[in-house]
């Protein structure tokens, strides 16, 4: 008889202990130290008690896309230590809200964006969003639009620019996209060589990511599980 207190084949802890297993396999194989690789859990469509449980298991680092999400659970998690990390395309109207609570931005894609997240009260993390694909719609900036916007959030004052972000198209191979954001971040440390963090992979592509340099890596559902149907 199965005891119930014994974790399934595919619990909460076992699916972190593989990702981690993964990324230090793929550091490794890059001659990379693991402990300079971040993991960001992305939790969107997750219940707080899940994000607690994850604190429990020794996940620091929380992703968010959607603000009023985010900014509840933050709110209800306000006795952890945890940092919150924007990930989803930010309206500018909702830019000073989540500076409220979150410590790093990982989508400044546009002007008006980083503008609004200008501040004299203190300093949050940035990360300039690439667009790999052609379609205008997705989020991030043009490829030639690059250092504009960098030099951007450089003169802006309550943001520290970190590095580069980048989602990986669905139609290109992964290693191939993520040179071209390893080429892109070389492209940002010449005018800002503290920014040196590479904010790319998720769960299907993190050992790619990690191949061609990512430092921080925003993994959900391998870590997570499937989303709830609802939401």
């Amino acid at each position: 008889m199965t005891n119930p207190q014994t974790p399934g084949p595919d619990s909460l802890a076992e699916r972190l202990a593989a990702v981690r297993a993964g990324i230090a396999d793929a550091a490794a194989h890059a001659g990379r130290d693991p402990d300079d690789i971040t993991t960001i859990v992305v939790t969107k469509f997750h219940p707080a008690t899940l994000v607690r449980q994850l604190f429990d298991l020794g996940v620091r680092e929380v992703g968010e896309n959607r603000h009023q999400e985010a900014q509840a659970k933050a709110a209800e998690l306000g006795d952890l230590d945890l940092g919150w990390n924007f990930i989803g395309q930010l309206q500018s109207k909702k830019a000073r809200q989540v500076r409220g609570y979150a410590h790093s931005v990982h989508s400044l894609d546009r002007e008006s964006v980083v503008d609004a997240l200008s501040s004299t009260d203190g300093s949050i993390d940035g990360f300039v969003q690439l667009n790999l694909t052609d379609d205008p719609s997705r989020g991030g900036v043009k490829d030639a639009g690059l250092e504009s916007l960098a030099e951007r959030v450089l003169n802006t004052p309550g943001l520290t620019l970190r590095g580069v972000m980048a989602v990986a198209p669905i139609d290109e191979d992964p290693r191939r996209a993520f040179a071209r954001v390893r080429i892109a971040s070389e492209r940002v440390r010449r005018i800002a060589p503290d920014a040196r963090f590479i904010s790319a992979g998720m769960s299907g592509d993190y050992r790619e990511a990690i191949l061609e340099g990512a430092t921080h890596l925003r993994i959900g559902s391998a870590i997570t599980g499937n989303r709830p149907t609802h939401g």
